[in-house]
């Protein structure tokens, strides 16, 4: 198999490597507007190709895996399964635009491509999937990061949350998934994914809560339904590369890459 990474930062660097390590892929194409950082990914690696476009790779691709920002999902998904070529995403807030999401799944149909999207940084999302083949009653994830890990949000810098000064436990945002995937694009992907596996964005409820006395992201699923209830609580260890990132987001898409290449589907 031949793959293609769009993105060389936390995530994207620990799938190339492992992807270097699978015997069923055979090259492995890297882009990045960063060029410091795709050409040291590419140094450590066996079978990387540095890419300047995609478009031009897509005909030698089997899979192509974005892992940069809901932008660079936006801009390649479509042009992607519009040639019939595979592709996992990793920013699936990018898919939050119905009319976007509706389209790129048209695409998919007709040349028969198909999205992946990894479970992320979250448990629970098979008894969620399980659970949406009937009745729904509600869908609330409650995702409890540090401050620092919002630095820079400007949702928070509009409503005068200075992350550095918080002293207590504080809830940021309470609301639907929607507006929570478009206000916080590279910190709660996993809302995207809750809200696609079941109800949707406007009725999953998210809450985001800060609390300088953490270490840690915890997220926290509850789901009640016509088959019962549930409740999943999963807490994160943060990748030390990059704080804004659990390190269960980046072993997902290995996990998510290895049942891909080797067509393994345990679980399901």
């Amino acid at each position: 198999m031949r793959i293609a990474i769009i993105g060389c930062g936390s995530i994207g660097s620990k799938l190339a490597k492992a992807a270097d390590e699978m015997p069923e892929v055979k090259r492995i194409y890297l882009i990045d507007v960063d060029k410091a950082a795709i050409e040291k990914v590419a140094a450590g690696l066996n079978k990387a190709f540095i890419i300047d476009s995609l478009e031009e790779e897509l005909y030698h691709c089997d899979l192509v895996v974005e892992a940069a920002s809901q932008a660079a999902a936006k801009q390649f998904l479509p042009k992607v399964v519009a040639r019939g070529v595979d592709m996992m995403i990793m920013s699936v807030g990018s898919l939050v635009d119905d009319d976007f999401r509706k389209m790129v799944f048209e695409k998919a149909k007709v040349t028969d491509a198909k999205i992946y999207i990894p479970t992320g940084a979250l448990c629970g999302v098979d008894g969620l999937r399980s659970a949406s083949v009937d009745e729904i009653e509600s869908v609330h994830l409650t995702t409890m990061k540090g401050p620092k890990s919002l630095a820079g949000v400007q949702y928070l810098i509009d409503q005068g949350i200075d992350v550095d000064n918080l002293k207590e436990r504080t809830v940021v945002y309470s609301g639907p998934a929607r507006e929570a995937v478009k206000v916080f694009p590279k910190n709660v992907n996993v809302a995207a994914t809750v809200s696609l596996l079941g109800i949707g964005f406007d009725k999953t409820q998210v809450s985001i809560v800060l609390d300088p006395a953490i270490k840690s992201n915890s997220h926290e699923l509850r789901v009640k339904g016509r088959f019962g209830e549930m409740v999943c609580h999963t807490y994160n260890l943060l990748e030390p590369e990059n704080p804004k990132t659990s390190h269960l987001a980046s072993l997902s898409a290995i996990a998510a890459l290895k049942r891909i290449v080797r067509n393994e589907w345990f679980g399901i």
